[in-house]
């Protein structure tokens, strides 16, 4: 009997590990690629795109660490829509040491222009060949090909300290959209209405010295 009950013990013991080990190797092949597979859509504040993956200095400027050091930099959506198409981007040389708030490129059109503002500190590396062939890239793909130069920080680390990412970053997109909302309200009444994605083009619609004014409120310079 003491036989009997051992082997029957040992039966049980066995079945329940061959379920627990099974229930963790046979997850469905949905679930494992979800696990895995990054969030590629951004997630959109007031109707501007905003990636958590990057850090965000309160000129509309971008900042995506590529190693310890190596930075790259560019415009954040917010910046894109309201700029509008452009007709040139000039960006600095590269050898060009920076500072952080520093005014780093110059967005030309229709005789007006932007100047924006470095989020981190360093040297100017690379900068985007493209972009300076081919300006509207900056607007259409903000985060991906329209990046615009790449740094190398030897303080990455303190300065990234300075940008906003996370909820704050959410919380200050939003506030900002608010912000030009209100501030065209008077300008342009059908752009400023609450709600739904902000326009491609919002300076389509300003006359050039709003256009110019917003630049100088919204980026810092």
């Amino acid at each position: 009997m003491t036989a009997i009950l051992v082997l029957v013990t040992f039966a049980i013991l066995l079945t329940i590990d061959y379920l627990l080990h099974h229930r963790h190797a046979v997850k469905p092949a949905s679930v494992v690629a979800a696990e895995k597979e990054p969030r590629l859509q951004p997630e959109f504040i007031g109707g501007f795109a905003v990636p958590e993956n990057l850090r965000y200095h309160l000129g509309h400027t971008w900042a995506l660490s590529e190693s310890p050091t190596l930075v790259r930099i560019g415009l954040d959506d917010f910046a894109a829509r309201l700029l509008g198409k452009v007709e040139r981007i000039e960006l600095p040389q590269r050898g060009q040491w920076v500072r952080q708030g520093q005014k780093i490129w110059t967005v030309l059109r229709n005789g007006g222009k932007a100047e924006m503002v470095s989020p981190m500190e360093g040297i100017i590396t690379d900068i985007n060949d493209r972009v300076l062939s081919e300006p509207e890239l900056a607007r259409r793909e903000p985060y991906g090909e329209g990046w615009l130069v790449k740094v190398n920080s030897p303080d990455a680390k303190l300065s990234f300290r300075n940008l906003l990412g996370g909820s704050v970053a959410r919380k200050w997109m939003e506030e900002a959209g608010a912000r030009l909302r209100a501030r065209m309200l008077a300008t342009a009444p059908a752009l400023a209405q609450d709600g739904g994605m902000a326009v491609d083009d919002i300076s389509r619609h300003l006359p050039e010295q709003n256009w110019v004014e917003l630049t100088q409120e919204f980026f810092l310079t």
